[in-house]
Formats: C-alpha cells, sequence, structure tokens
C-alpha cells in the first residue's frame, strides 16, 4: 500500500471551533491542520483559501460537493453547482471529487428513497464522471446515510447503478452508523474503493479519535492494504458535547495520524 498521504475534511474542525467560542480565520485554522500532522485538506479551493493552504504547507486532497442525487439530473445545476469548484480542484492539483448523496426530506427529517431514485442516483452519478473526465478527476459517492435503507441504497448506486468510472469515499463513521461495516465494503468493493472519510465510533457517537471505538481501524489498514490501496486517508473526526472530548482536535488528529503511520509500518 502507498498511500497520497493523509488529509482532513473542514466540518469537525469548525464543530470544535465553535464548541471553544472560537472564529478563527483560514490562516489559523490551515495552521492548526498542518500542526496536527496532516498533508492536505479536502477543501474547495478558492484562491484566497489555496494560498492560505499553501502557505502552511498544505496541499488540496479534494473537494466535497452535497447533491440532491436522487433528483432528476437537470434539477442538479451541475454547471453550477459542481463545474466551477470541478475546474479549481483540478487547477490546484487534487484529484477527488466527493459527492455527497444529500438526503430526502432535508436533513432534520430524512426520507426513504425509493429504489428509482437510487437507480437515478448512479445515472446522475455516471453523467457527473463524464463532465469531469476531462479534467482528470476521480468522482466518488460518500456515504451519510444513518439507515440501513438508505446506506445500503446509496452503496447500490455505485455498485450497481453507475458506470464503472464512479467510486466509493467510505466514510466509516457514518457506515457504523447505519449499521453497516465500512470493512467489509473495502473487501467486497476493492475497485470501487477510492477515498475515505475516517472516523471512529461507540455506536451513534462519535470517538475523540480514530484510534478507539467499535471500528478495528487497524484490521482496516490492514484489509486496505491487501487490496492496494493508492489514495488519500481523510479524516473526519467530530468533537461533540456527547463525546466529552478531553483533548484538542489538533492532538487527536496527530494522535490519529501517528496511530495510522505505526500501523501502516507494521503491516505494510
Amino acid at each position: 500500500m502507498n498511500i497520497k498521504g493523509f488529509s482532513t475534511g473542514m466540518y469537525g474542525w469548525h464543530e470544535r471551533y465553535g464548541m471553544d467560542g472560537k472564529d478563527p480565520s483560514w490562516e489559523e485554522i490551515f495552521r492548526d491542520c498542518a500542526e496536527s500532522g496532516v498533508d492536505a485538506v479536502e477543501i474547495d479551493p478558492t484562491p484566497e483559501l489555496l494560498s492560505a493552504a499553501k502557505a502552511c504547507g498544505l496541499t488540496i486532497s479534494g473537494t466535497y460537493v452535497g447533491l440532491a442525487l436522487h433528483e432528476p439530473f437537470e434539477a442538479l445545476g451541475i454547471e453550477d453547482a459542481v463545474m466551477p469548484a470541478a475546474r479549481r480542484l483540478a487547477e490546484a492539483g487534487g484529484t477527488d471529487l466527493v459527492i455527497n448523496a444529500d438526503p430526502k426530506g432535508g436533513w432534520e427529517n430524512p426520507e426513504l428513497k425509493t429504489e428509482v431514485e437510487f437507480k437515478r442516483q448512479g445515472d446522475n452519478l455516471t453523467r457527473i464522471a463524464a463532465a469531469v473526465r476531462p479534467l482528470g478527476l476521480k468522482v466518488s459517492l460518500h456515504n451519510h446515510a444513518a439507515t440501513t435503507h438508505n446506506a445500503e441504497g446509496d452503496l447500490r448506486s455505485v455498485i450497481e447503478y453507475s458506470s464503472p468510472e464512479v467510486g466509493l469515499c467510505i466514510d466509516t463513521g457514518w457506515a457504523h452508523v447505519a449499521g453497516c461495516d465500512p470493512i467489509e465494503w473495502i473487501r467486497k468493493y476493492p475497485d470501487r474503493v477510492v477515498a475515505f472519510h475516517l472516523r471512529n465510533q461507540m455506536g451513534a457517537i462519535p470517538t475523540e479519535d480514530l484510534l478507539e471505538g467499535e471500528i478495528d481501524m487497524r484490521r482496516l489498514i490492514g484489509t486496505l492494504s491487501s487490496i492496494g490501496y493508492q489514495g488519500w486517508l481523510a479524516f473526519e473526526l467530530w468533537h461533540r458535547d456527547d463525546n466529552h472530548p478531553q483533548r484538542t482536535m489538533v492532538e487527536d488528529v496527530r494522535r490519529s495520524v501517528d496511530g495510522l503511520k505505526q500501523w501502516i509500518t507494521e503491516i505494510c
């Protein structure tokens, strides 16, 4: 296994700053990310953000875009909602265009999607992948559903209903919350696994860092080694009131980076 490096999404950082009553600048956020030991960040690399990230020695791994993929393609507004960010990502040297299947009915009251809608998601992903193919980007579906029905349906959107060039960005935390096994997804669909959002869980509650929790992250690394994974390992740690974090986000990302590095050395 020869990974591209360690990256991080931004949501968990902003949540932690909010807990601490902070409203930092992007320069401060990226300095914290660099101090935590990651190599890259997952952002929409607008000129301002790209400059700030580079000033801290960070590269761009990918960009995350949420879409109501279950809706007809014409309703998604790809030219405005996806293509500008995709072009910025390609120009910044990033590789992963991560598309989230936003919930039907909204985030507060998500509804169960139908099989017709799961198939439509796959068709839409195929069309998005074709649109960004000239940019050299890899499109992947990010699983965010908290129910087994929607999580498994989103998985089928890729495995059964999209073109082979569409991959999976496996969010380990959300998969676990939905009652699915992210390690089994890796084992069953090795050719589709192109990106990750890594978080551990105790049931529905995220753990403070990646190393503790019900997901066997060492086994996950072993499974990635067995399939020859070569993408980014991106963290999505989430400090909340109900997991009572005892360390800073910088400390917990650093613990997670160091732990994964140790396992990669031992296993690979």
